[in-house]
Order: C-alpha cells, then sequence, then structure tokens
C-alpha cells in the first residue's frame, strides 16, 4: 500500500467515526435539551439526526420508543411562534418508525396510532389548498383543515401521499406511491392513484378482493357435514336381489 492510500485510509476512516460520533450527539432524545420543547416526547423515542424542519413541539406528541429516521419534518401550524391553542395537533403513537425524508405537516388534527410504519419520503398533511376563486392564485387562498387519522399496525409505504380528512383503520397496507384520500375500514390494503380499496379481510375466507364477497352466514357447510359422507340409498335391483328366495 502506498503512503498516499494509507493516509487515505485513515482519513476515511476518522470522518466516518466523527460522522457517526456527530449523528450520535445531534439526535433528539427525552434527555437532551431540544427534546424538553416537546408537548410529550416518550421514554426512549428518538429523532435521528440531521432532523428536518421540526417547528410547534409544544403542540407535537410522540410517544415510547418510537423512532424518526434522518430528515424527517414533523411541524404543527404554519410557523414557528404561533399560539395554537391548548390542545395538541400531532400526536405519534409508541413503537413507532418514521422513513427518512418523510413529513408530517399538522394543522388541526393528525393521529398516528401505535406501531405504525412507514417507508421513506411519506408526506401526511390535515391541510391542503383549495381553487375556490378562479381568479385568485391558488397559493393566496386560505387553505382548508380535515382532521387525519392513521389506525395502530398501520404500514404506510414508500412515497404515499396522505390527503387531508383521511381515516385509515387499524392494521391496514397503504401501497407505495399512492394518494390516499377518504375513509378506508381496518384490515385492508390501499392502493393507485386516487387510492382504493384492493384487499380485504374477513374471518371467514382472509384476504381477498373486495369483489370476491364472503359467503353469507349459513351457506358454508359445518364441520360435521363435511365430516360425514352422504348415504344414498342402494338401487331397487340390488335391494331386490338381496331379498331371500323361497
Amino acid at each position: 500500500m502506498s503512503p498516499r492510500d494509507a493516509l487515505r485510509r485513515i482519513i476515511n476512516g476518522l470522518i466516518h467515526r466523527a460522522w457517526a460520533a456527530i449523528r450520535a450527539t445531534g439526535a433528539v432524545t427525552p434527555k437532551t435539551p431540544a427534546g424538553y420543547r416537546f408537548r410529550r416526547l416518550g421514554e426512549g423515542a428518538c429523532l435521528s439526526f440531521p432532523q428536518g424542519a421540526i417547528f410547534g413541539e409544544a403542540w407535537i406528541e410522540i410517544g415510547d420508543h418510537t423512532l424518526v429516521g434522518e430528515r424527517v419534518s414533523i411541524s404543527a401550524g404554519m410557523g414557528p411562534g404561533v399560539d395554537l391553542g391548548p390542545r395538541s395537533i400531532v400526536r405519534v403513537g409508541g413503537g413507532c418508525s418514521i422513513g427518512r425524508g418523510s413529513h408530517i405537516v399538522g394543522h388541526q388534527s393528525i393521529d398516528i396510532g401505535d406501531d405504525v410504519f412507514t417507508g421513506p419520503y411519506v408526506y401526511i398533511t390535515d391541510q391542503n389548498h383549495v381553487y375556490d376563486d378562479p381568479e385568485l392564485p391558488i397559493g393566496r387562498q386560505w387553505p382548508r383543515n380535515n382532521p387525519v387519522s392513521i389506525g395502530s399496525g398501520s404500514w404506510i409505504g414508500a412515497g404515499a401521499v396522505i390527503l387531508p380528512g383521511t381515516r385509515i383503520g387499524r392494521q391496514s397496507v397503504v401501497a407505495g406511491g399512492a394518494v390516499v384520500r377518504g375513509e378506508f375500514p381496518d384490515h385492508c390494503v390501499i392502493a393507485g392513484v386516487p387510492a382504493r380499496v384492493v384487499r380485504r379481510y374477513t374471518p371467514e375466507t382472509g384476504w381477498h378482493s373486495p369483489s370476491e364477497a364472503p359467503p353469507p352466514p349459513g351457506d358454508s357447510p359445518s364441520p360435521a357435514d363435511l365430516a360425514a359422507p352422504e348415504i344414498l340409498p342402494a338401487p331397487v335391483s340390488e335391494r331386490a336381489a338381496s331379498l331371500p328366495t323361497t
């Protein structure tokens, strides 16, 4: 190994060790000064370094053992220093994992349940621009809010967009790249632009397409019916042959 290669190897190792130390020191936890600004930052929760845009912490709650990835932006309100009232606006449950580069932008109410995992670059917001006035630039029209909720145990795929007014049930899957708006039940798979339910779960049939309706109660044979073979009477000729002759 040449002296130049040896020097490069040493510098490379120093840079990586320094970056690892910076990331560990720059993370936001309940024990760091930045963690005290949150309305609640649960035990074991961590916002990885570097963080994205974080403001309105007094109206943000993050549950125990939730991991927020690098460059994730979480905000409450239009900007720092605004009084948003007595209640929290953004609530992230315990045991969640928010993928790197994601955005959670709250103005009225965003509820994310426990054990919700997201891929990277997911966008969740409860506010959108309106275009009621066709003459006024859309960016200058006052936006409209509508609460968002995501049920516990759900998975949000990479690049999905969750729009205002969306309510996703428990244990549901949102496919990557989906643009979601509306109400969706528990135990479903949501995909597409605009998103729709493509699979559902029922105890009778398991996972199935929405077009495959589960059988109505009483139509399915009971276990006893399946176990007992059907006994048919013998043909008349066979019964006659079995009679004794005199």
